[in-house]
C-alpha cells in the first residue's frame, strides 16, 4: 500500500515580535522501482540513495519536511502505470523519481505528463522516453548516445566481429539498435543478433547459433541476471568469448552470478566509487557506513535525480508546476555523477567511464 502523506503547515510562534508565523511543509517525493523480483538489486540501490538524500537534506533544512514515498513497480509495466495513476492522485507527492527501466517508464509517462507530475527517472535511456511531454525528465544519456559510447570501446579493444543478444522490450531494441549502429560504422561486422523475452532463463538454443558465426566479442544488451547467465551457458558450450555492454551491467550481482564467465567483461558507467572529486568519495562513505554496501551507478544516479528535486524545493519550489519549471531550469549541478544540465527535450549529456571486471571485481579500464 502506498502511504499517503497529506500537505500540512504546522505554525510556530516566532520568537520576535510575535506577529506572524514560520510554516513548515511537508512535502512528499515519489519513488517507484523494483524493489522486488528479477531487478530489485536496481531498485534496492534507487531506494537507499534516494532515502540518504533525504535524510539529509531533511536534517539540514527546517523549513520543508521531505518524505519518501515508495512504490514496488517490479520492473512490470502495468503495474508502473498503475503506480503512476496513484501517484498523480496523491496531491501531496510533488514529483517521482523513477523507473529503473525505459519499458516501465514510458507506460506511467502518459499518466504523469496528463497529471502534470514530474517524472525523473535515473535511468531511462529509450529515445522515446522524454517525447511523452514537458514533465518528462531523465538523468541518463540516451541509448543512441551510451551505445555508440560501447561501439567505440569495442573498437578501441580490437573488436571486429560482434554477435548481439537483446532482451525483447523498448529498451533491449533501442540498445541493440544503436550499438549496431556504431559498431558498423566503426567498420565491424554484425555476425548475429538474436533476441529473447523477459525471465528468459535458457540461452543454449541462441548461442548454439551463436558459436557457428565464430565472433569475437558478444554485445549484451541486457540486465545482469540474463547476462550473467548468458556468460555461464556460452562457456558450458565452449563460446569463450569476452562479453561487452552497457552500465545495466555495472552491478556486483553480474559478478557474483557470472563467476569466472565474466572475467574480462568491458562495460560502461556513469559513475565509479574511486573516483578521485571529493564529492564522489563523501557519497561514496556516507553510503558504505549507512548500508555496509558500496554504492554502484544506479545508486548514483538515484542520488543525484533526488538531490536535483531537492534543490529545485531549497529554492522555493514546492507544487509541481514550480518543481517541473526549476528543474528545466537547473544548470550545471553538480553532482557525483558529474555535472548536469537539461536541454530543450529535458535531456543530459554526461561523461562515460569504460570499466572492466579483472580478478572479481570491477575496475577503471586502463589502455595497455
Amino acid at each position: 500500500m502506498i502511504a499517503v502523506l497529506l500537505v500540512t503547515a504546522c505554525g510556530k510562534q516566532s520568537s520576535g515580535s510575535g506577529a506572524g508565523e514560520d510554516q513548515v511543509k511537508e512535502v512528499s517525493i515519489g519513488l517507484v522501482a523494483p524493489i522486488t523480483g528479477n531487478r530489485a538489486q536496481y531498485g534496492k540501490s534507487f531506494s537507499n540513495a534516494a532515502q540518504m538524500a533525504i535524510d539529509d537534506y531533511n536534517a539540514k533544512n527546517p523549513n520543508v519536511k521531505v518524505k519518501l514515498v515508495k512504490a514496488d513497480s517490479k520492473d512490470d509495466p502495468k503495474e508502473g502505470a498503475n503506480i503512476a495513476q496513484k501517484f498523480a492522485d496523491d496531491d501531496a507527492i510533488r514529483a517521482v523519481v523513477g523507473d529503473f527501466s525505459s519499458t516501465t517508464s514510458m507506460a506511467g509517462s502518459p499518466i504523469y505528463q496528463r497529471s502534470g507530475l514530474v517524472q525523473l527517472s535515473p535511468t531511462a535511456s529509450h529515445p522515446d522516453f522524454t517525447k511523452t511531454g514537458d514533465f518528462i525528465f531523465r538523468n541518463v544519456d540516451t541509448q543512441e548516445i551510451e551505445g555508440g559510447f560501447v561501439a567505440d570501446y569495442a573498437k578501441e579493444l580490437g573488436y571486429s566481429k560482434a554477435a548481439v543478444i537483446y532482451i525483447q522490450n523498448d529498451w533491449g531494441l533501442s540498445a541493440k539498435d544503436s550499438f549496431e549502429k556504431k559498431f558498423k560504422e566503426n567498420g565491424g561486422d554484425i555476425v548475429s543478433s538474436l533476441n529473447f523475452n523477459p525471465d528468459t532463463k535458457d540461452f543454449n538454443n541462441i548461442l548454439i547459433k551463436i558459436r557457428e558465426q565464430n565472433p569475437d566479442v558478444i554485445y549484451l544488451g541486457s540486465p545482469y541476471t540474463e547476462s550473467a547467465l548468458i556468460a555461464k551457458q556460452s562457456r558450458t558450450l565452449g563460446l569463450n568469448v569476452p562479453v561487452i555492454g552497457t552500465g545495466i551491467l555495472y552491478s556486483k550481482e553480474f559478478i557474483e552470478l557470472g563467476g569466472t564467465a565474466v572475467e574480462g567483461a568491458h562495460t560502461s558507467s556513469y559513475f565509479f566509487p574511486e573516483d578521485p572529486r571529493p564529492a564522489v568519495k563523501t557519497f561514496a562513505d556516507a553510503y558504505k557506513q549507512k548500508f555496509n554496501d558500496e554504492p554502484d551507478m544506479f545508486a548514483a544516479l538515484a542520488y543525484d535525480s533526488v538531490n536535483m528535486i531537492l534543490a529545485v524545493i531549497e529554492q522555493g519550489a514546492t507544487d509541481r508546476k514550480g518543481i517541473r519549471d526549476g528543474l528545466a531550469g537547473l544548470k550545471d549541478f553538480a553532482g557525483v555523477t558529474g555535472k548536469t544540465a537539461f536541454d530543450e527535450n529535458r535531456n543530459v549529456n554526461k561523461e562515460l567511464t569504460k570499466l572492466e571486471v579483472k580478478d572479481g571485481t570491477f575496475i577503471l579500464y586502463k589502455k595497455e
